[in-house]
């Protein structure tokens, strides 16, 4: 049985430049730092692009940068500010989706996102697909490639979402397991009621839509990212790694994925030195002979077996 892990991230900041000045003015809650930017560049997105491994007496070991060995998504207006006032990080997370390409077999760990975190199931037809096209756009400025995946602000998402992503190319994206309703075996005839989070997290799946389209879906492991985002797991990086081996089961002989997804800012900003609890367990995982990948590659070596109608107007937030 082969065994894999995909940690995925989602950064993102609303824009807070002053719209007629184009720029960040001094935020008082941000201090000592000269806005929230700033403050969560500092404590996140830097640390983790120079994420520090030591010893058992605090000597460094290594200098890792986590975005070479995660999924990721960045808000293209944080990307926007970032390129403009922190250009070596920038630089340092494009970096790593091109090595990430060379090292998954053309998959890079970047996926995009809606243009502006736009709720989708509450906007028009008309604003879905600019938020869809916008942020492929955006990417392909950025990456220099077409994104395979596609994140959904709060993972919000209804069928019309969906079949507009397909339209435009998009591959797959990243639910909740609560917003998955039934699945079967492609091709059968019996469905499988997983209502309620009860779908398995441990395999891909296809949602079929109208016109031949079809969009491939990951649900996340729903116990294992709460505890990421909630439960004080990144104090430790072994506590991180026992953490993520719970959600193997021996039992199950196919080639299985543990997919977890969280904020970004989880990885130092919400949880002081988070990137370095994050650094240790990608640096010892495969000691469990657990394989990392990302969603593209897995994608390309075990298409989905099993096909998923979801629950319309949900978000990984809140059930309906």
């Amino acid at each position: 049985m082969e065994r894999f892990l995909c940690i995925h991230g989602h950064f993102y900041q609303p824009p807070r430049e002053n719209p007629w000045l184009d720029e960040l003015e001094v935020q008082d809650s941000s201090r000592p730092y000269h806005d929230w930017n700033q403050k969560i560049l500092a404590e996140c997105y830097a640390p983790n692009a120079a994420a520090r491994i030591v010893d058992d007496k605090n000597r460094i070991l290594k200098i890792s940068n986590n975005y070479r060995q995660i999924s990721f998504n960045f808000g293209p207006t944080l990307l926007s500010w970032m390129e403009r006032h922190a250009t070596d990080v920038y630089q340092s997370i494009l970096e790593a989706d091109e090595s990430s390409q060379k090292e998954r077999n053309g998959h890079g760990n970047a996926i995009a996102q809606v243009y502006n975190h736009v709720i989708m199931p509450l906007a028009s037809l008309r604003d879905k697909w600019i938020q869809i096209q916008w942020g492929i756009k955006d990417f392909q400025k950025r990456f220099k490639r077409f994104p395979e995946g596609m994140w959904l602000a709060e993972t919000a998402v209804d069928l019309e979402t969906l079949k507009l992503m397909a339209k435009a190319g998009i591959k797959f994206t990243i639910l909740a397991p609560h917003q998955a309703a039934r699945i079967k075996k492609i091709d059968a005839h019996e469905w499988m009621d997983v209502g309620g989070g009860k779908i398995d997290p441990t395999l891909p799946y296809r949602c079929f839509l109208d016109n031949g389209l079809y969009i491939d879906i990951f649900f996340y492991d729903g116990p294992i990212s709460n505890s990421i985002a909630f439960d004080q797991v990144l104090r430790s990086g072994d506590l991180f790694i026992s953490r993520l081996l719970s959600g193997f089961n021996h039992e199950r002989i196919w080639p299985l994925i543990l997919s977890v997804a969280t904020d970004g800012e989880s990885y130092g900003h919400h949880y002081q030195f988070g990137e370095m609890a994050l650094a240790y367990a990608l640096s010892r995982i495969e000691e469990h002979h657990i394989k990392l990948t990302n969603y593209g590659q897995h994608l390309e070596l075990y298409p989905p077996q099993f096909q998923v109608e979801i629950i319309e107007n949900t978000s990984w937030s809140c059930r309906s």
